[in-house]
């Protein structure tokens, strides 16, 4: 009794060891339910309307007794509850213990395979079996968690799971299927029951003010397999433009509501191919309950916003991009979580997903808790998320937010505010691990897919891997590149020629590690002002400023990231709570930002000198130190070929007739690319369309020509060996 005592006080673990079917110590079975507010219980054959018997209430209200009958060979069974104004008939869960489920072999991996809302069917004879919903969490400081939803009117005495003691708390309650609504009430250690708490696994998860998460069945028919099945490429070798995307805000409706994921699909999805983009990142989609974090302050890492639509629904959009031959990143953020009391703070009453000490758990910057990255099972909820979004949703890249805050225990903190580790550094061994493993799990279970990080300090190896003691990630942002070259462009032409080194400085270091340019949103709010507005002079120099950096950009070795808007030349700074100015492309300046940066899309694709990013053998200084004039050129080669681009980049308005450059090769250069172009609004400046070399020696080279550059420009040739 006491067993049943402490299910009655909602602070038992095994609920199994007094509900349901068990022997007496005479051997003979006795039937027990809990239903609190109940009048009348009647047992009913599994298979049949056949009354097997009606119980007897006890002396405690709710508990419900039967001696089973000895003729009754059938030991599993239906109740009919009957209420004051309204009777139902259930599945008891009680009569479906853990070994009815085998869990499948613990893997970091899939654990989400074996915990959250996860549908199975119990068979309970040859020709049936009951379909319902497994439900499964870790909260390992708990004194009883319950599963609460619709089905029983979010009453946390009906269903109160059991641990085995691992942790674990679970539960099969039949009947409960796809479209279910729940949470889980926790009673902590001391007895307090705590907020309802989303499933740390949930799959769906509801908006303000519920929160609720929803049962879900992943049953979606993929069509890209064409996309998945293709040959392991050299993602090093291969064109990378990247359009960054917050979903919310790219397009909106007259109403101000977002377009949802199938409105994307026929919306973003061919823009995106007709501007020659090669992938997709997107702000993260994974729940999160306040629209100004923009996704960064997540509660429901396996859950897609239910803002744009069902998981089926972003599936679809997913499948259509690969479908349109564009792949897809999502932004990751594994580096912290808010307090919302929802979600994880203090899930069970104990820290079981945050450091305890808040000079290690705590994120002072942006007022958010810090995963416990030596906790095992911190761990392995982190990696399957991100096994998870590959696996399931067939994304193809993982850019992982906030990578520096991870790697260093002061981060954004004073002396005094933070922890050194067991060798008084400020390096988060447990978060360095955590990486390691992560990229290790991912390049070997998915070797089609990739990470990135967002890491902007000097830490070694971001993008090493793991077994040259590097982190293990694909690409790594330059931040040091983005950060100079637009302190450069943002200063008037006058002042450029001070500040050349801005400029060359990034070719020091540009192999160092696997780099991605980044022009992100971070560059584009909190009154940074947008990318035109960056630019100095009248509003023709503003534009030819643009477009002679987003050529630069292209032209530099490293994948490309450009945020949407930057294409628009964007006038307002970003806002997620509107959606981009699309009735500037009715004027020719704006619409010429947009054809620029089409056709520097389209030929980074088309031109085999520009996809050796990351390998010295692929860029070679011609010019780099003419910083009277604000000019550079340089050599783009194609791998083991002799094909190659010379690009020259003038950042003054003063134009050049005859601007002499030695060339690596004589023959034919034939122009590819001049951002002056009318068509781009650029002034048109007479440049010739085709350079035959000559044999005067200049830069260090035998041959040379004399080529015109524009004002505020850059242009490519294309040699040509006759």
């Amino acid at each position: 009794m006491d067993l049943l005592n402490d299910v009655i006080n909602a602070r038992c673990s095994d609920p199994f060891k007094c509900l349901g079917l068990k022997p007496n110590d005479k051997g003979e079975l006795t039937l027990t339910v809990w239903r609190p507010d109940a009048s009348k219980v009647e047992v009913i054959a599994i298979d049949s309307d056949e009354l097997i018997g009606t119980m007897t209430q006890s002396d405690t209200a709710g508990v419900f007794t039967l001696a089973w009958p000895k003729n009754t060979t059938e030991h599993h069974y239906r109740l009919t509850i009957h209420y004051a104004n309204e009777s139902y008939t259930i599945v008891d869960p009680y009569q479906f213990s853990f070994a009815t489920f085998s869990d499948p072999e613990h893997h970091r991996a899939a654990l989400y395979k074996k915990e959250g809302a996860l549908l199975r069917s119990a068979q309970v004879s040859e020709s049936l079996s009951i379909l319902g919903t497994r439900f499964a969490v870790y909260a390992p400081a708990a004194r009883s968690v319950s599963v609460v939803g619709d089905f029983n009117n979010w009453d946390g005495r009906l269903h109160p799971m059991s641990s085995n003691g691992d942790g674990v708390w679970r539960l099969f309650i039949p009947d409960v299927v796809a479209g279910a609504r729940y949470k889980y009430e926790i009673r902590a250690s001391n007895g307090d029951v705590l907020p309802h708490r989303t499933d740390p696994f949930a799959q769906t998860i509801e908006q303000f003010p519920s929160f609720a998460s929803v049962v879900c069945d992943h049953n979606y028919r993929w069509q890209d397999s064409a996309w998945t099945s293709r040959n392991v490429e050299d993602v090093y070798e291969r064109p990378m433009s990247i359009y960054e995307v917050h979903l919310g805000s790219w397009r909106k409706h007259h109403d101000g509501k977002p377009l949802s994921y199938l409105e994307l699909i026929e919306q973003l999805v061919p823009y995106v191919t007709d501007m020659g983009y090669t992938h997709v990142e997107l702000l993260p989609v994974m729940e999160f309950p306040f629209d100004g974090s923009w996704g960064y302050q997540p509660i429901g890492l396996f859950a897609p916003t239910s803002r744009y639509g069902t998981a089926e629904e972003f599936k679809r959009l997913v499948d259509a991009l690969h479908e349109a031959n564009i792949g897809v990143i999502m932004d990751w953020v594994p580096a912290h979580f808010p307090t919302d009391s929802h979600g994880l703070a203090n899930f069970d009453g104990s820290k079981q997903y945050e450091y305890p000490d808040p000079k290690k758990g705590w994120h002072t910057e942006w007022n958010s808790l810090i995963y416990d990255f030596g906790k095992e099972h911190v761990v392995d909820y982190l990696i399957s998320n991100a096994n998870y979004w590959l696996e399931e949703f067939h994304i193809d890249g993982l850019r992982v937010d906030a990578v520096a805050s991870m790697l260093y225990l002061d981060y954004s903190r004073e002396e005094g505010e933070w922890v050194p580790n067991v060798d008084g550094g400020n390096h988060n061994y447990e978060a360095i691990d955590f990486l390691r493993k992560l990229n290790e799990t991912i390049y070997l279970n998915h070797p089609r897919c990739f990470t990135v990080a967002e890491e902007s300090t000097a830490f070694p190896g971001v993008s090493k891997p793991t077994y040259m003691n590097g982190l293990g990630f694909g690409f790594k942002w330059n931040m040091g590149w983005m950060n100079d070259s637009l302190n450069y462009i943002s200063k008037d032409p006058i002042y450029r020629q001070y500040h050349q080194g801005n400029l060359t400085f990034s070719m020091v270091y540009a192999f160092d590690e696997q780099f991605i340019l980044p022009i992100s949103h971070d560059e584009v709010v909190h009154g940074k002002g947008s990318m035109i507005a960056k630019m100095p002079g009248d509003a023709w120099q503003k534009f030819a400023n643009l477009r002679a950096f987003t050529s630069y950009m292209y032209f530099h070795p490293g994948k490309k990231l450009n945020f949407m808007g930057n294409e628009l030349a964007q006038g307002q700074e970003w806002s997620h709570e509107r959606s981009l100015d699309w009735h500037l492309l009715d004027v020719d300046f704006h619409l010429g930002q947009q054809r620029v940066t089409k056709s520097l899309n389209h030929l980074y694709r088309n031109e085999p000198a520009l996809h050796l990013d990351h390998s010295p053998s692929g860029f070679e200084w011609i010019s780099h130190d003419d910083s009277t004039n604000s000019t550079l050129a340089f050599v783009r080669r194609a791998k083991e070929s002799a094909e190659h681009l010379i690009v020259l980049v003038n950042f003054t308005p003063t134009p050049h007739s005859d601007y002499k450059i030695g060339t690596p090769q004589t023959g034919r250069y034939e122009l590819v690319f001049n951002s002056d172009e009318n068509q781009y609004t650029g002034s048109g400046y007479p440049i010739h369309s085709s350079y035959t070399t000559n044999s005067e020696a200049s830069h260090g080279r035998e041959q040379s020509i004399k080529v015109q550059l524009p004002p505020l420009s850059v242009i490519a040739l294309k040699w040509f060996d006759k």
